[in-house]
């Protein structure tokens, strides 16, 4: 079913992973403390395993994962892999209290480490390092509200919009993503001309019914342009300014 786009106040998602109860309400407690002085609107997910984590995330990826390393089942390592394979964005901070795990890290792109047993202030370094971090992006999103969540359509992998009617659809780019399609529709509810005042000045407007992010374009030539391996239509009335705006892109 189709969801609603809409702009409004980022929520900063943060996950914890941790098999032991105690270790994560102590963790939580810090995070919450600093987030709040530091006014930064947040939510925080527990989950007491890899495979808990796995199952759900898709209905609410963090932006910022502390994940335990030496867990019963699934430990962190293998997790962090899993979640390498779709989730590319998600800055990763492992948990442990072995010092050898840390050089690991390296493999899965992780962030930071903080060593058990916790001490507020490194929790507070690292966590304000990780905000810094995901801050450089929080801007760079169009939410999709849907029942199980909020989808983020990250601006940079959205190579067009296509108004269907009253209904929205958003092609995106999953190359990066092993084991993924290599393109992805989303549908929702929306106005593309709200949908165009609200994004980057690399997407253009070539059609009634198409808002196309230039970085994708291979092509432009007469009523027509190459993105992502389609073919697309530009209409008399975008046509200068398509052109104009593909030949400066060109040019940087």
């Amino acid at each position: 079913m189709e969801e609603n786009g809409i702009w409004g106040i980022y929520e900063m998602r943060i996950a914890i992973c941790d098999d032991e109860k105690k270790l994560r309400n102590s963790l939580r407690r810090v995070l919450e403390t600093q987030l709040q002085l530091d006014g930064v609107d947040y939510e925080i997910q527990e989950y007491e395993c890899g495979e808990d984590l796995l199952a759900r995330i898709e209905q609410n990826v963090p932006d910022i994962l502390f994940l335990d390393i030496e867990m019963n089942g699934m430990d962190g390592m293998e997790t962090a892999r899993e979640l390498r394979r779709k989730y590319q964005d998600t800055v990763l901070i492992f948990v442990t209290a072995y010092p050898d795990f840390v050089f690991q890290g390296y493999e899965v792109h992780a962030f930071h480490y903080i060593l058990k047993p916790y001490k507020e202030e490194k929790i507070r370094e690292v966590l304000g390092k990780a905000v810094e971090e995901t801050g450089l992006n929080q801007e760079k999103y169009y939410l999709v509200e849907q029942k199980a969540g909020t989808l983020r359509l990250p601006f940079g992998r959205v190579l067009y919009f296509k108004s269907e009617g009253r209904t929205v659809e958003a092609l995106l780019d999953n190359g990066d993503m092993e084991g993924s399609a290599a393109y992805e529709i989303v549908k929702f509810y929306g106005k593309l001309g709200e949908i165009e005042e609200e994004m980057p000045s690399f997407f253009i407007r070539i059609h009634n019914r198409y808002l196309v992010n230039l970085k994708y374009v291979d092509k432009l030539e007469g009523s027509s342009l190459d993105c992502g391996g389609q073919s697309l239509p530009v209409s008399r009335a975008y046509k200068q300014a398509a052109a104009v705006a593909f030949a400066k892109l060109m040019l940087k």
